[in-house]
C-alpha cells in the first residue's frame, strides 16, 4: 500500500474527529490493500493522540458477532483503543456532539489486573489476568458519514469508537457467567435490544483471549488496570436528545448513559 494514501486516510478521520463534520469513506484510499493497512492508518491517528497528551486505559473489541462479521466479509473481531478521556461516569449527561453519529451498546467490560504481554497466552493466562468484570455500555460512533462503512474503514476509525460507561458493581470471574448471562437494554423503560454473553464470539472471555494475543503481536500488549470492553451483547441503537438507556445483565447489575437534549 501506498504511504501517501495510509497518510491521506489518517487525515481525513482525523480532520473529521477534530471539526465533528463527518468525512467521506477512506477505502478508496486503500482498495486492494489488506487489512494491516487499516490499523496502520488507525496506529497513525493514535500516536497523535497520545502525542497530545491523551492516555491510553485498554482496548474495545468490534465485531463480535458471528452475523455482523458475515455482513463485512470477515471472519474475526476488529479492536480500537480506549483513552482515558473517553470514560463518563454514570449519571453524567453525554452531549450528542461528542459522539459523531452515535449509538449505542450493552458489553461486559473486563479489568485487568496483570499483564498480557506475551502472544501465547492461554484462556487460563486471561482468566487468571482478569481482576474483575463490571456491566458496560459503549457509545460508539463513525467519523465516516450516515455510517456508510466497510470493514477498512471502522477499522481505520478505531473501530468506530466513541465514549464508554462502566456499571459500579464489581464481580469476580464465578460469580457470574460471562456465557450464559442475559442482557436488556432499555430506553426511557422500553427494551431496544436483547442479547446474552453467547452472541459475543461464544463468550466474552473468547473475545478477550483474542485481543490479547493480537494485542502482544501488534506491540501494545495489554497491561494491568487496562480495561477491556469485550463486544456488543446485542444489536446497537441509535442515541437520540434526551435518551436515557440502561442495561442489565445478569450478574453484573445495571449500568446507565443519559444523554443531553441538545
Amino acid at each position: 500500500m501506498s504511504e501517501a494514501n495510509i497518510q491521506e486516510a489518517a487525515d481525513r478521520l482525523w480532520q473529521a474527529a477534530q471539526s465533528g463534520q463527518p468525512c467521506a469513506p477512506v477505502r478508496d484510499l486503500i482498495e486492494g490493500g489488506d487489512i494491516q493497512a487499516a490499523y496502520a492508518i488507525q496506529e497513525i491517528n493514535t500516536k497523535r493522540g497520545l502525542e497530545a497528551g491523551r492516555r491510553l486505559v485498554g482496548r474495545k473489541i468490534g465485531l463480535t458477532s458471528k452475523a455482523v462479521q458475515a455482513q463485512l466479509g470477515v471472519d474475526q473481531p476488529d479492536y480500537g483503543m480506549l483513552f482515558a478521556d473517553m470514560a463518563v461516569a454514570e449519571g453524567e449527561d453525554i452531549a450528542l456532539s461528542a459522539v459523531s453519529q452515535p449509538k449505542v451498546e450493552a458489553e461486559i467490560a473486563f479489568i485487568l489486573g496483570a499483564d498480557l504481554d506475551d502472544e501465547r497466552v492461554t484462556p487460563t493466562d486471561v482468566m487468571n489476568a482478569v481482576d474483575y468484570a463490571v456491566a458496560a455500555i459503549e457509545v460508539v460512533g463513525s467519523r465516516v458519514a450516515n455510517w456508510d462503512i466497510r470493514i477498512f474503514d471502522t477499522i481505520a476509525d478505531n473501530a468506530s469508537s466513541g465514549l464508554y460507561v462502566l456499571g459500579s458493581e464489581p464481580k469476580r470471574l464465578g460469580e457470574f457467567d460471562p456465557r450464559l448471562c442475559g442482557m436488556v437494554m432499555e430506553r426511557k423503560g422500553e427494551p431496544v435490544s436483547v442479547g446474552a454473553g453467547a452472541a459475543c464470539l461464544g463468550n466474552p472471555l473468547t473475545a478477550a483471549w483474542w485481543l490479547a494475543r493480537v494485542m502482544a503481536k501488534a506491540g501494545r500488549p495489554l497491561r494491568k488496570g487496562d480495561t477491556i470492553l469485550s463486544g456488543a451483547l446485542g444489536p446497537m441503537v441509535a442515541a437520540q436528545p434526551g435518551d436515557v438507556f440502561e442495561a442489565r445483565i445478569n450478574g453484573l447489575g445495571a449500568v446507565r448513559a443519559s444523554f443531553g437534549k441538545e
